[in-house]
């Protein structure tokens, strides 16, 4: 008996262990838990409108390249300081954007997921409106990385069972990127309402995001415009497009969503009221009082003080709380743009001008646009025939140089939150030919100190071969951003 009862004991443990595998992973496994693989997608967008906005648009990348553009003034004394003198360990630092490297990527894992998810196969395959918005969504924060890094990991990147992805060229991101817009206003085109109470931005309108669709693609052809067989009518298509099809801006805020109390405040305002690292600047400031521009009131809002940030000034630069400010700064409800409706109007009239067209039309548009803009996240009111007046004042520094003052304007329209695409533009264009000059004398202190791009992320720097290998070691560590130059850049 003994036996018998012995060998049964071993019977069952064998047939336990042969199937134990499968039985611990189904009661392992927690099927009230909202996994990425059981979350349906449209739960997914509204993180990924957030983190586009606040991580990686309106983030460090952004606080930091103010100063390289002087669109802003660095002060505080810690960072934003060290930046301002343009101290090598913080210029090519890997840890400097290590946090928004690491987000935009975590933010593009769960783009790919949503991706997938709303393709043919997954389980919401259907939602073809999903589908577009997510698109968009991945070539906005593609381009970001691309931009600012260059090279990057790209094609085997967010991939489970890939922990050293490799180094893909510029060249091959932004392919991806126009095909991600491409498809994105394709599967937008046919309408749907899956995301609309998800989705924070346009409420699930599709028709706006495919004027966005339209919006991006012209804003990356106009990036790729010195190395690509592009066209400036092929360029001045998708801008028009934008406009016939409605494109008043893609911002973070207006009323879908709004900042509400300290844990809501927008980036910059919750960046600015806890470590005071940002001023006015004097190189925005001189041009709208050259201009007698409107918005310099806005700009140059005096907290206390009258110091405006000479680019630069260790001495200003080390001071805290008594450099004056733009107004917005203030502004804890202020919307954050991650494209604004005067960045497509700057773009027509760019593209027109180079095509010897009149451009008066969508110049004036794209300044009376930012203006009321400025006005309006300032808790100012402003007449239209104030906005009018400016524009016959510039009227002929425009008639004189249409596309230096169309540039100029858009430089000082994008101080409001969107250096990124300034820096962009420097870049592209060249700062020889830039017709706003950098003053500050660090970028020249013992050799170039201006970067061309920005380093990569310490994570990958530490953890991937194949960043490492490209950031480098020892004293040439993270120089390669002051000689090599993005692939589009001039």
């Amino acid at each position: 008996m003994k036996i018998k009862y012995l060998f049964g004991l071993v019977l069952a443990t064998m047939l336990y262990s042969s199937c134990s595998e499968d039985m611990m992973d189904r009661i392992n496994k927690d099927e009230t838990s909202k996994t990425a693989d059981r979350v349906g997608a449209q739960f997914q967008l509204t993180d990924a409108e957030v983190a586009t906005a606040y991580s990686v648009v309106n983030g460090a990348y952004a606080w930091y390249v103010s100063s390289y553009t002087e669109q802003l003034f660095g002060t505080g004394n810690n960072q934003l300081l060290k930046i301002e003198q343009r101290q090598v360990s913080e210029v090519a630092g890997a840890t400097t954007f290590n946090n928004e490297w690491n987000a935009t990527y975590s933010n593009l894992m769960n783009l790919k997921q949503m991706i997938e998810k709303c393709s043919e196969g997954g389980q919401d395959e259907d939602k073809t409106d999903l589908l577009g918005m997510a698109q968009l969504l991945a070539a906005i924060n593609w381009g970001v990385l691309t931009d600012l890094h260059g090279d990057i990991p790209f094609s085997e990147s967010c991939t489970d069972g890939i922990k050293n992805p490799k180094i893909d060229s510029q060249e091959t991101v932004y392919k991806a990127i126009f095909e991600l817009i491409d498809n994105g206003i394709a599967n937008l085109s046919e309408g749907g309402s899956n995301g609309s109470k998800q989705d924070i931005i346009y409420g699930g309108d599709t028709e706006k995001w495919v004027a966005l669709g339209h919006a991006l693609k012209a804003r990356y052809l106009l990036h790729t415009l010195n190395v690509n067989n592009i066209t400036l009518s092929q360029i001045e298509a998708e801008a028009q497009a934008a406009i016939d099809g409605g494109f008043e801006g893609f911002y973070l805020g207006n009323g879908a969503f709004q900042f509400n109390g300290v844990s809501a405040d927008n980036a910059w305002s919750a960046y600015q009221w806890s470590r005071y690292y940002i001023g006015s600047s004097t190189t925005v400031d001189d041009l709208m009082l050259e201009r007698n521009d409107p918005r310099e009131p806005c700009y140059n809002m005096s907290i206390g003080g009258d110091v405006v940030g000479v680019p630069g000034s260790t001495e200003l630069a080390s001071l805290t709380q008594t450099v004056n400010e733009p107004a917005w700064l203030e502004n804890g409800a202020a919307n954050l743009a991650i494209m604004s409706e005067s960045e497509i109007y700057f773009i027509l009239a760019e593209v027109q001008a180079l095509q010897g067209k009149d451009a008066t039309e969508a110049f004036q548009k794209a300044v009376s646009s930012n203006i009321a803009e400025y006005y309006q996240i300032s808790g100012e009111e402003i007449a239209d025939e104030d906005i009018d007046a400016y524009l016959e004042e510039i009227a002929p520094l425009f008639e004189a140089d249409a596309l230096k003052e169309i540039r100029i304007q858009k430089y000082l329209a994008q101080t409001r939150g969107e250096v990124i695409e300034t820096y962009n533009d420097m870049r592209r264009i060249g700062l020889d030919e830039y017709p706003v000059k950098m003053t500050n004398p660090n970028n020249n202190n013992g050799g170039n100190r201006w970067p061309n791009m920005l380093p990569y992320g310490d994570s990958d720097v530490t953890s991937n071969p194949n960043v490492g290998a490209a950031f480098g070691t020892g004293n040439d560590a993270g120089m390669y951003i002051f000689s090599k130059k993005v692939w589009w850049a001039k």
